[in-house]
């Protein structure tokens, strides 16, 4: 079952990777061809990889299961705790505090903490029984904890799997998850290590667009997980479901707005769409390829370097 359509992927970016300069070797069977100094990434590998790690997702949360958002480079921030926060996901996006998995027990302990100043009223000086002063400390001890755990604040035990944007940048997460055993599904941009993550999406990790759709996928498999745990009923022996949190029945009964997401992306375009990309997505123009690098292609760009070969060529001669 198709999750996301060849279009989709077209018209977020995912298929730009990195300069050929700046790469992994273990990646070039994840790479389509080379164009202007610049890395195409087989988009055809990448359905069938997020269809993986789609159901991976799917089955984990239905049995139970939490999965940690990471991502705190800029392009990733904004999405990545829209799309966790609409799940009812835990989430790193501001910075990530070594030890955060392996030494939870603290965290807790910090967690603990912020809580205990939520109660606290800042205002109100006579009633607190506090100083000025030290309610002002509290105050920023405050806003302190909630930058940096406040996405991780409901996290009551270390994630069953994580989903992590640039493995690079994150690559302390990705020690500390691969020390727990705990599974990872994470973007794979072409200067990335396949073999840290257990469930890689070969995708562009630089463009918002391809992060934020790439997100929003994995967070539809999570939906997907929460209605399978609710209407699924009682598992058999060890892989009872545990039950739902209110949060999450609160999730689930608002309706089908948020449970249909996922399967607005359900069809895949034809095979003639596909052949179509892998014949034409050699020929992409320089232009398009650097803004695509730079910061976000328009869907328009994306598909005309694809679709629009010869004329692709005119503009690159033209620059």
């Amino acid at each position: 079952m198709a999750v996301v359509t060849m279009r989709q992927l077209l018209e977020s970016g995912v298929h730009f990777g990195h300069q050929t300069r700046r790469w992994n070797p273990k990646m070039k069977r994840f790479i389509f061809t080379e164009r202007n100094g610049i890395y195409i990434i087989d988009l055809q590998q990448s359905l069938t990889y997020i269809d993986r790690a789609y159901e991976f997702v799917k089955e984990t949360v239905s049995h139970g299961g939490t999965v940690l958002f990471v991502g705190t480079k800029k392009q990733a921030q904004e999405p990545l705790a829209e799309q966790a926060t609409r799940v009812g996901m835990p989430y790193v996006n501001q910075r990530w505090l070594g030890g955060m998995l392996t030494n939870f027990q603290t965290v807790s302990k910090r967690l603990a903490r912020m809580k205990e100043l939520d109660l606290v009223d800042f205002d109100d000086v006579a009633a607190s029984g506090r100083t000025k002063k030290e309610l002002l400390m509290m105050r920023r001890e405050k806003e302190k904890l909630d930058r940096t755990l406040g996405g991780i604040r409901d996290m009551q035990r270390t994630p069953s799997a994580v989903w992590i944007v640039d493995t690079n940048k994150e690559h302390l997460a990705v020690d500390e998850a691969r020390k727990l055993n705990i599974p990872i599904v994470a973007i794979l941009d072409t200067n990335c290590d396949p073999d840290s993550v257990d469930y890689r999406i070969p995708g562009n990790d630089d463009a918002i667009r391809s992060v934020t759709l790439l997100t929003r996928v994995v967070a539809d498999a999570v939906a997907d997980g929460l209605m399978a745990r609710a209407g699924g009923g009682q598992r058999g022996g060890a892989e009872q479901s545990e039950p739902l949190a209110e949060w999450e029945r609160e999730l689930l009964g608002q309706g089908p707005d948020q449970s249909g997401a996922s399967e607005g992306h359900a069809a895949r375009g034809g095979d003639a769409e596909a052949d179509a990309v892998e014949g034409s997505v050699a020929d992409a123009d320089a232009q398009s390829v650097a803004e695509a690098v730079a910061g976000e292609p328009s869907a328009e760009e994306a598909v005309a370097t694809v679709q629009q070969p010869e004329q692709a060529e005119g503009e690159t001669a033209q620059a």
